[in-house]
């Protein structure tokens, strides 16, 4: 057993954010959830809620008070732009008395993460997961209402990892020694196509579920519809119609640095059954 400490996470209302509080707690460290917006923010019993801005950095030294370890995410606001104000929050940090650093990668080279590259005096640990089992979620309307997933380039392989095995590697780089300087790439146990994850669902909720393969005409037609900008149709096109190397090749992080095997979809699925039913 680690030493009790006090994390703060930011981005803690994301996908990512909430797991790394989950798992804080359940490894019995103090936590404290930083959010724009407390009033709309419902964590577990315990988690201290403190309103900050990472764009604003100057009001964070109130919530960096008795804080041995920080989780960072690379965006910002409400429109999630790159955050330019990693070297004041690094500042900040080692004037609190910050050792560990982790910082949620971003898709890409960011501001933020290489400010804290770059930063001397925290022990950093880069997080690098790959596509999210809960992306899956997209699909929970289409299955509950017509039973179908409409998807294209349905034979591209995934290492889809679970967010909350993110979230377990996070908590041991913010507790533990011996994960500075690290990047830690973190997939799933299994390679995936899109008829894998759409027949483990459909496994999870005892139901068939019809796999609609769309061209790639008729997937940005769909996506652009459901009110995505022109950047992120270009980014799913080729993300997941020339999917890198690092996102369809199995990695052992989750298992050599929290010690237990990563979790499967066949668990994320069983576990999110009900999003998926009518």
């Amino acid at each position: 057993m680690t030493q009790t400490q006090k994390i703060l996470v930011t981005g803690a209302t994301g996908t990512v954010g909430r797991q790394v509080v989950a798992e804080l707690l359940a490894r019995g460290h103090e936590v404290r959830a930083l959010t724009r917006d407390p009033a709309k923010a419902a964590f577990p019993a315990g988690v201290e809620v403190v309103e900050g801005d990472l764009t604003q950095p100057d009001g964070l030294a109130p919530a960096l008070e008795g804080i041995t370890g920080l989780h960072l995410i690379t965006f910002g606001g409400a429109a999630f732009t790159p955050l330019e104000t990693g070297p004041r929050i690094l500042e900040l940090a080692r004037s609190a008395g910050v050792r560990r650093i982790t910082v949620l990668h971003g898709g890409g080279p960011t501001p933020l993460e290489d400010a804290v590259r770059a930063g001397d005096g925290v022990e950093w640990t880069v997080l690098m997961p790959v596509e999210f089992m809960a992306n899956a979620l997209e699909w929970a309307d289409g299955i509950a209402a017509s039973g179908e997933v409409r998807e294209p380039f349905v034979s591209r392989l995934s290492a889809m990892v679970h967010e909350g095995d993110i979230g377990a590697v996070a908590a041991v780089a913010l507790t533990e020694e011996g994960h500075a300087g690290q990047e830690y790439v973190i997939t799933g146990p299994e390679l995936l196509t899109v008829g894998d994850k759409v027949a483990t669902i459909a496994a999870a909720v005892g139901r068939e579920i019809a796999l609609v393969e769309l061209t790639e005409e008729q997937a940005v037609e769909q996506w652009r519809a459901a009110g995505l900008p022109e950047d992120v149709v270009g980014f799913l096109l080729e993300a997941y119609g020339n999917t890198p190397e690092v996102g369809r090749t199995v990695a052992s992080t989750v298992e050599k640095v929290t010690g237990r095997p990563a979790r499967t979809f066949t668990q994320w699925a069983a576990e999110h059954a009900d999003a998926f039913k009518a």
